[in-house]
């Protein structure tokens, strides 16, 4: 794909935004939840995660080499289960209440799924070796 680079970059940069937007709304608490909110820090910062290693994959997507491709997709890889571990944490229901989900945890997680998508498709211009 002839974009998929940007593509990549651009998810990247809308998931270090979804981290601060509210994931989840917490009735009982009356309080939303963010990538770097939760009542006492029960669920983590994952926010500061996401920030870390969004910036890592950006650096990868525009770095025009193989090895940088193959660690992108490693990358994008670990952002993608911690995205899914993160999306199970934060909607979980405990004791009789279940959080409202709100809509920065599903761009969170389809950013992810995206920048995952995207490292699959590096454009690169692999040239055969000369026989001698």
């Amino acid at each position: 794909m002839k974009y998929s680079q940007w593509i990549g970059v651009l998810a990247s940069v809308v998931l270090i935004a979804s981290c601060f937007m509210a994931w989840t709304y917490y009735p009982d608490l009356n309080k939303n939840f963010t990538g770097f909110f939760s009542e006492q820090n029960v669920y983590g910062k994952p926010g500061k995660f996401f920030v870390f290693f969004a910036a890592i994959a950006i650096a990868f997507f525009l770095i025009p080499k193989v090895w940088a491709k193959r660690w992108n997709f490693l990358v994008n890889a670990l952002i993608v289960a911690f995205a899914i571990r993160c999306y199970i944490v934060f909607t979980g229901c405990y004791n009789v209440y279940c959080p409202e989900k709100k809509t920065g945890i599903w761009i969170m997680l389809v950013s992810s799924i995206v920048m995952l998508a995207m490292s699959f498709l590096p454009p690169l211009d692999i040239k055969p070796k000369k026989s001698a």
